[in-house]
């Protein structure tokens, strides 16, 4: 990828662009219907922020949000944790994924097993109606947990939006997570009924998941029915469960369980890199409300979109894809390899499906730019407005290589959020410039602040990533934390009241960001912080270098450490050469002190199920913390690759001080 300045100009919007986004329209009517008129985005935020009760409730009328009982208030303190939202209201999340009753496309689909398919809006009206009214039969309603172990599959959305109509509790693992994975979710929750796949094809190869299927059927003691959906091999029963084909002939018609607003909605889990993967509970009207706002005036999406994020459902983004049902739009769904049968491969997909927005994360931007992945030149891009990366900074590197290989004409907006709260905090505007390396805006609603080591909110500076007022998507409670303290210490022990999210954040004076990595993982040489997505972004711009993992460890009598590991393209060998040539680029982008006191290679970077780094638990091995205790390698995208560390922590520990 071409060297880029940060914070390098790219893409400023059209007047035509700006004046027909959401956002300009959300803006006209918050002047006429409620008087507030904001001259730019600056000061809509800051409205946003400091009249969070008037913001939310703009929210609620400006979509049309329907309700059986209208709410009594829209915040009960600006506490947390504890602010209660919207309390009286009762709604059904399903209501508006389902509302637009027209023929549209709902769902389009393509996957390794599958050609192209369309689902309509009321054919995908039909199957809900069809599962929930089985669920139904089987017993499930409001407060009971529906669990799923499906791949990205329309199946999957159908059987979430049928749990969803009933008041009944979703929670899912993709089919590449092995049963271990799955049972640390599952157990937790208590499920009645699980969904399940057969199996599924990546990279061209079957995996035949009906050993696991079995496992859990056996492990998990409140399970009463599972429902198989055939997928890698279509005729091929398994005993003791219901088929899909059988519960979609059900029929019934959809009736909607009306909920309080802070009711459950699904359950989604950390990324667990200690003990048990923490079970977040999430709402019925929080999520409804977040995802409208996010879905609809950042992504600029509604009815004629085709909206696409790159996931599977072991991982959040696959929850807000979802609600792109909410705001009218067509969601997008692939199952496979990004790789396969060639790099192109989401790419294609992006030309049959006719994909306004592209979403994906660094990492693939970086894995097509190294593979010379030509996507404007190669497919018919036409309808592609934008593109939307998350999951990781970002680098301008990156930001480079889209307007340059992807088209000129295109509105990037990278994104910053989490699990924890199923969207981004920090996140695109149609209004605002896109430059390199830096995400465009704090959300509307959403109080994000930099805070230095006093506490005190910085602009300009590098500070850890708060929130400092309530957001109606923050979770209701954690799962079997009755007292909440697992919840208060997972984000509010360091600043009691305020939300503390874990990264590194630098705000600009324009009110843009810049994310500089875990904030948990930083490493601190000489007094000075640096970011180790700095360190990634030069070193993995190198051609010979596809993946790195930098720490910082603390060494007996005051001593520091700081190993570079690193992934190489095939052919390529970690001489002297190349590593001169690591250590001047580091310098060169950064400075002396990221210079790394040792480089090795390594053959993959341990990575959780949704692709993070794991630098926190390589760091505690590498200080002579048990694997066990260290990190969670259930948890782990791959397991075996944290046993280089713990040889080389051995080694660590036997060498002379």
């Amino acid at each position: 990828m071409r060297p880029i300045g940060e914070g390098t100009l790219l893409w400023t919007p059209s007047e035509d662009f700006r004046s027909r986004s959401n956002m300009a329209r959300y803006m006209r009517w918050l002047a006429d219907r409620k008087g507030v008129r904001c001259d730019d985005y600056a000061s809509l935020w800051e409205w946003s922020v400091s009249h969070v009760e008037d913001f939310w409730a703009s929210v609620w009328e400006f979509f049309e949000v329907r309700a059986s009982r209208q709410y009594e208030r829209v915040l009960s303190s600006h506490e947390m944790p504890g602010a209660r939202w919207f309390e009286g209201a009762e709604l059904n999340y399903v209501e508006h994924a389902l509302r637009d009753t027209g023929n549209a496309p709902a769902i389009v689909f393509r996957s390794e097993l599958r050609p192209l398919t369309v689902v309509g809006r009321e054919e995908l009206r039909e199957q809900v109606a069809s599962v929930a009214s089985a669920l139904r039969e089987m017993g499930v309603g409001r407060g009971d947990r529906v669990v799923a172990y499906l791949p990205n599959v329309p199946e999957a959305v159908v059987a979430f939006l049928a749990t969803a109509s009933l008041g009944a509790i979703w929670s899912s693992c993709s089919p590449d997570f092995g049963s271990p994975s799955v049972l640390d979710r599952f157990y937790q929750i208590e499920p009645k009924v699980l969904f399940a796949v057969d199996g599924y094809s990546y990279g061209g190869k079957p995996f035949d998941r009906r050993g696991v299927v079995r496992e859990l059927r056996r492990s998990l003691p409140t399970l009463e029915r599972t429902v198989l959906v055939p997928y890698l091999q279509p005729d091929a029963p398994e005993p003791g469960t219901l088929s899909w084909r059988d519960v979609l002939r059900r029929g019934g018609t959809l009736e909607l369980e009306q909920v309080p607003f802070e009711h459950p909605l699904w359950v989604l889990y950390s990324s667990g890199t200690t003990g048990l993967p923490k079970a977040i509970v999430q709402s019925h009207g929080g999520i409804l409300l977040e995802h409208l706002r996010a879905l609809s005036l950042h992504h600029d999406l509604g009815p004629g979109d085709r909206f696409f994020w790159f996931t599977t459902t072991g991982w959040m983004m696959w929850n807000y894809l979802v609600s792109g049902l909410a705001v009218g739009s067509t969601i997008l769904l692939y199952d496979g390899s990004p790789a396969w049968p060639d790099h192109g491969a989401l790419w294609r997909f992006a030309e049959e499906a006719g994909m306004t927005l592209f979403g994906t994360s660094a990492a693939y931007i970086a894995s097509c730019a190294k593979q010379g992945v030509e996507p404007g030149r190669d497919f018919d891009l036409g309808r592609l407005r934008s593109v939307g990366s998350t999951g990781s900074p970002l680098p301008p590197e990156g930001f480079a290589w889209v307007y340059e290989h992807v088209r000129r004409d295109l509105w990037l907006a990278s994104a910053s959020g989490g699990t924890d709260l199923c969207t981004a905090f920090l996140t695109g505007c149609a209004l605002l410039p896109v430059r390199a390396g830096e995400i465009q805006c704090r959300a509307l609603g959403a109080k994000v602040e930099a805070f230095d080591e006093e506490g005190r909110s910085v602009v300009g500076e590098t500070g850890e990533l708060v929130i400092t007022e309530p957001m109606p998507s923050m979770p209701i409670c954690f799962w079997n934390d009755p007292d909440g303290r697992r919840y208060r210490e997972s984000y509010f022990e360091m600043y009691p009241g305020v939300w503390r999210h874990g990264d590194w954040v630098r705000i600009t004076p324009a009110g843009g960001a810049f994310i500089y990595g875990r904030s948990d993982s930083t490493i601190n040489r000489q007094g000075i912080r640096i970011g180790s997505s700095e360190i990634y972004s030069a070193v993995e711009g190198l051609p010979e270098v596809l993946d790195s993992l930098v720490v910082g460890l603390e060494r007996p009598g005051g001593g520091y450490y700081m190993p570079l590991f690193v992934v190489l393209r095939e052919g390529a060998t970690l001489d002297d050469d190349l590593r001169e040539r690591i250590r001047g680029t580091i310098r060169g982008a950064l400075s002396a002190r990221q210079v790394p006191d040792e480089i090795l290679q390594i053959e993959e970077v341990p990575r959780t199920l949704s692709g993070k780094k794991l630098e926190v638990p390589v760091k505690r091995i590498l200080m002579g913390m048990p694997l066990e205790r260290a990190a969670n390698p259930d948890s782990t995208r791959n397991p075996r690759a944290l046993e280089y560390f713990v040889e080389l922590a051995r080694k660590l520990a036997a060498a002379p001080a």
